[in-house]
C-alpha cells in the first residue's frame, strides 16, 4: 500500500513522527477522545464497538478490534501517561472500515522490534499488548521517539 502523510495533530511537532502508514480509504467521519483513566478505556471500548458495527464488521471482527483497542488504550494510559484515541470511519469504494490512532507524549519506545515481541514488557504486564493488537487487526503501524511519545495506528476492514 502506498504511504501517505497523517494530518498533523497538535500533540506532534516532529515531522518524522507524522510519517505513519495509512490504510487505503477516505475518512468520512472522525472523533477524538481523551485517554487518561480506566473509565476512558471503557468509553473507548464502547465507541470502537459502535463504530465497528456501523462499518458492518461481523461479531468476531468486532471482538478482535475491540480487544486490540482496549490493549492499546491501556498502554496509552499506563506507559504513555495518557493521550488520545482518534476514530475514523473509512470508505474505499464498497469497502468499509475503521481506523484507530492512539497517541501519547510519554517516554516513547526505544526498541519497537523488541516491544512487538510476544512476552516482552517494560512493566508488569504479560507482554502481549502490542504484538496481540497487531495480530488482531488488518493493518498496524507504530512510530515512537524516545522522550517524545508514541503513535499506533490500527485498522479493520469489512
Amino acid at each position: 500500500m502506498p504511504l501517505a502523510k497523517v494530518e498533523p495533530v497538535a500533540m506532534w511537532t516532529e515531522p518524522d513522527l507524522l510519517q505513519v502508514r495509512q490504510p487505503a480509504g477516505r475518512a468520512v467521519r472522525e472523533e477524538t477522545i481523551p485517554l487518561q483513566s480506566e473509565a476512558d478505556i471503557v468509553q473507548a471500548r464502547q465507541l470502537v464497538r459502535k463504530w465497528a458495527i456501523e462499518a458492518g464488521l461481523g461479531l468476531v471482527d468486532q471482538t478482535k478490534f475491540v480487544t486490540a483497542a482496549s490493549e492499546l488504550a491501556r498502554n496509552t494510559i499506563i506507559y504513555g501517561k495518557g493521550g488520545i484515541m482518534r476514530l475514523q470511519m473509512l470508505h474505499e469504494g464498497v469497502r468499509r472500515g475503521v481506523r484507530l490512532t492512539f497517541e501519547d507524549k510519554g517516554p516513547g519506545i526505544a526498541d519497537i522490534k523488541q516491544a512487538l515481541t510476544d512476552g516482552y514488557t517494560s512493566g508488569s504486564g504479560m507482554g502481549l499488548g502490542l504484538s496481540g493488537a497487531k495480530r488482531l487487526c488488518n493493518e498496524f503501524d507504530i512510530v515512537s521517539k524516545v522522550g517524545e511519545g508514541t503513535r499506533v495506528m490500527i485498522a479493520r476492514w469489512k
